[in-house]
């Protein structure tokens, strides 16, 4: 493997907005339903008592909002359950791809998946992802998220370049743990981020 590809995901900056997910959506030429990129919206806190007064404050109310796609993983989950080799990782770049002549739709992929990367396309009957915008990229473009996103809060680029300048955060609530696949991913935190969903009511979920 020449390099290995990954997202820097800055969450503090991100808005919410959602525009990253329209232009994966838009890109991909999904109907209702797939997609290949997400905003969750993170938000919790509670309630003080005033003993005095007896009333209700608010107590450690905090929001933020996590953009997230494809992790191109290490141990990616979809490869390792693929019946048909339609799931690979790109030995130049550690991309994980899906030959959509081998897939089948048995959508595996799918439900190994912890991240919820692999989107099956009823129409196709075939499961698409996140390729990081190849096409683009061999035009010397970013990716559409990247490329739309009001607060420059994606990029990609060498992940070990990333980790050098930005960490290796790789875990904030509501994704799941980066020990059981590795993604590829650095995320740079909300200061209200938290790890532990305990402590967290996740707004837009799916349908």
């Amino acid at each position: 493997m020449m390099a290995q590809m990954g997202f820097l995901i800055k969450s503090a900056q991100c808005s919410g907005c959602k525009a990253c997910e329209l232009a994966c959506k838009d890109i991909h030429n999904f109907e209702i339903g797939p997609r290949a990129r997400r905003v969750r919206e993170v938000c919790g806190g509670g309630w003080s008592v005033d003993e005095k007064t007896g009333v209700c404050h608010p107590s450690g109310v905090f929001t933020y909002s996590v953009s997230y796609s494809c992790g191109h993983c290490d141990n990616p989950a979809c490869v390792a359950v693929c019946p048909t080799g339609a799931h690979a990782k790109d030995e130049e770049t550690g991309l994980v791809t899906i030959d959509q002549e081998q897939c089948i739709g048995c959508k595996s992929c799918v439900q190994a998946c912890p991240y919820g990367a692999p989107q099956f396309v009823e129409a196709k009957g075939v499961t698409e992802k996140c390729d990081m915008c190849a096409e683009l990229r061999s035009y010397g473009e970013e990716p559409a998220c990247v490329a739309i996103c009001p607060q420059r809060a994606l990029k990609v680029g060498d992940i070990d370049e990333l980790r050098a300048e930005f960490g290796d955060c790789a875990d904030v609530a509501p994704l799941p743990s980066s020990a059981d696949t590795a993604p590829n991913v650095v995320i740079v935190a909300h200061r209200n981020a938290k790890t532990n969903l305990a402590d967290v009511r996740i707004l837009s979920l799916e349908q």
